[in-house]
């Protein structure tokens, strides 16, 4: 949930430090600090708000030092304020340590500390972690490597720190369990972060460490890895893949806006190798090698949350439909607390952008230990969903820097639903015919998308009319169903209004009552299965005066007349009308957000990736 960042090498740190946080500013931005080592010196400064308030903060300080860590946080425990901001200081002010993540038992080892001397300035668990370690390293006379390593056996919860100690101006020590850590390898020099994304512009290379790993980043050495059990390990090198351009904004006044208009190239991205009209066929490789689990399974379960769980509702119904397959889909937070029955042929997809949100994480170790088969969809190479489970499948859309997920949405729908037609071609339960005609509307996709943002000017406009709207409501039948929340969630997320996203046939089942004329009611009336029962909501929905705004197929004059406001989709086969009715929903939120002046890709008190609970 914070963003962490860390420099050590021959380089001035603070350029490198602010600018990591910079990109890593989408996970947090309640407060924001960096300590830095200089001339036996260990300096840190902090303050309230965005990492522009610490630039201004820091104007007139020494920010000399070649090593030094910074942090941008999502507040869990304690208000967003300079105190509770990090880093944190030990008692002594000889250590300095930021953190991700949220040590569960604190107030015990709190407790202890105090009984110890210790006395402490904040409300935050990460402070008891920095007093923990340095207690130990004094009790034990103790490098600050042992330090760590010891106070890290004694702490039950989640972490991904860096620390750094004013006597050992050559040496950070960094570890993880259950938040993201990523380490840079430079010229003589190391870089650490949350994401690859802060330290992609000075190095490819990178060591993703993995839980209870605790590193050792020295200067002019090499890295050492061990564990909390004092195993020693190999650091295994890769090579990124992205890009400092898919981290610009390439001309938009916003992340999401340039992130919804890359949907068409994102989703070609997304089926390349795998979609092929020519031939007829979908390849995923995750299914290839594991072809025998899917044919066999009993029973599919999809976990998932916020985006990732609608997007897994939209792939439920193309699982029932095509592949005949018992689907039952799971708030990752609920799933992993009631003692769910899972069997060993069973398969869990669990679905995060990131790879890293923590309830989907908790979810997947559950459904391993009880023997199920897990599947993992996700867009971050090397996260710890990619690591944690036996097969999986990246989106490959690129960072998703906005906070409120867009293309991520339509990647995820876009995997789910090849991979429940290549399940389903496989067991011979979808007909050939509809089968290719499904294969060739895939490839259409990305085109028709582009039509539709076509409209973003129009839609634009007509947004402003809603700006002082309270509250929306927004229907969809079957597929578009999902699609509703999800247009719901996106006008809550960014525009801070009340939405609710509901089956239309449950409109009359109570929230009628909530309909007058100052009402907005976004109804997702395509041409489908269900259309002439949609047209029957919409028209309870006039007779009591509500604004109705419909999104419609090409060509649709019955709704348009009935409606305030209408945008347009072209016509698609229904499984994939999800992939387009979302665009201008997402467009919507967008421009009403941006009409009331909200800050679309920094929304108030969210996060972009959720890594504690």
């Amino acid at each position: 949930m914070c963003g962490i960042v860390g420099y050590i090498g021959d380089r001035q740190a603070y350029p490198i430090l602010i600018k990591g946080l910079q990109r890593l500013e989408y996970r947090g931005y309640d407060s924001a600090g960096i300590a830095l080592l200089h001339d036996d010196k260990l300096n840190i400064y902090k303050t309230k708000g965005k990492v522009s308030d610490l630039i201004h903060y820091t104007e007139n300080k020494d920010i000399e030092g070649t090593i030094g860590i910074a942090h941008t946080r999502w507040a869990t425990h304690g208000e967003p304020n300079e105190i509770n901001a990090h880093p944190h200081y030990s008692q002594s002010k000889k250590l300095a340590l930021i953190h991700n993540g949220i040590i569960e038992n604190y107030s015990i080892l709190k407790e202890g500390l105090t009984k110890h001397g210790f006395t402490f300035q904040s409300e935050t668990d990460t402070e008891v972690l920095v007093q923990l370690i340095e207690y130990m390293k004094n009790k034990k006379q103790v490098d600050l490597s042992t330090a760590v390593q010891l106070a890290l056996n004694q702490v039950v919860g989640a972490y991904a720190i860096a620390v750094i100690e004013r006597n050992h101006p050559d040496v950070i020590i960094a570890a993880r369990k259950s938040s993201p850590l990523v380490i840079g390898i430079g010229e003589n020099e190391y870089f650490l972060a949350s994401d690859a994304s802060a330290i992609i512009e000075y190095t490819r290379k990178v060591v993703y460490l993995a839980d209870e790993e605790i590193v050792t980043l020295e200067r002019g050495k090499g890295i050492k890895i061990k564990t909390i059990a004092n195993v020693e390990k190999t650091p295994e090198v890769q090579e990124l893949e992205m890009t400092l351009s898919q981290l610009e904004k390439g001309g938009f006044p916003h992340f999401m806006l340039k992130e919804i208009f890359e949907q068409p190239k994102t989703l070609s991205d997304c089926m390349r190798g795998r979609v092929n009209v020519d031939e007829n066929n979908i390849t995923l490789s995750g299914f290839i090698d594991n072809k025998e689990k899917f044919l066999n399974a009993k029973r599919i379960i999809i976990t998932a949350c916020g985006t990732s769980w609608h997007a897994a509702l939209i792939g439920m119904y193309a699982f029932e439909e095509f592949a005949r397959i018992p689907v039952e889909v799971e708030y990752s937070s609920e799933f992993r607390y009631r003692k769910p029955v899972i069997n060993k042929n069973d398969v869990v997809i669990a679905i995060s952008q990131s790879g890293e949100t923590a309830d989907t994480l908790a979810a997947v170790q559950l459904a391993k230990s009880q023997g199920a088969f897990i599947f993992g969809i996700c867009n971050v190479v090397g996260s710890s969903l990619a690591r944690n489970t036996d097969s999986g499948c990246y989106t490959h859309v690129g960072p998703e820097i906005g906070v409120a997920s867009t293309k991520a949405f339509t990647a995820q729908v876009t995997v789910l639903t090849m991979l429940a037609l290549i399940i389903a071609e496989e067991k011979r339960t979808i007909e050939k015919e509809l089968y290719l005609k499904i294969i060739k509307e895939l490839g259409k996709i990305p085109e028709k998308i582009a039509t539709i943002l076509k409209q973003n000017d129009a839609i634009a406009d007509f947004s402003k009319i809603f700006t002082y709207a309270q509250n929306f409501i927004y229907l969809g039948r079957g597929y578009n169903y999902p699609v509703a929340l999800e247009g719901a969630l996106k006008l809550k997320e960014i525009s801070y209004i009340h939405a609710e996203g509901l089956p239309a046939a449950e409109m009359k089942h109570g929230p009628i009552a909530l309909i007058h004329q100052e009402m907005p009611v976004i109804v997702i009336a395509t041409n489908s299965s269900t259309y002439e029962k949609i047209i029957s909501n919409i028209q309870e929905i006039k007779a009591r005066k509500g604004k109705i705004i419909s999104i419609i197929t090409e060509g649709d004059i019955t709704v348009k007349n009935l409606s305030n406001y209408t945008i347009s989709i072209p016509p698609a086969e229904e499984c994939l009308v999800p992939l387009l009715s979302v665009i201008p929903l997402q467009l919507l939120a967008y421009h009403i957000a941006i009409a009331k002046g909200c800050d679309v890709d920094q929304p108030r008190n969210l996060a972009k990736s959720v890594t504690v609970e």
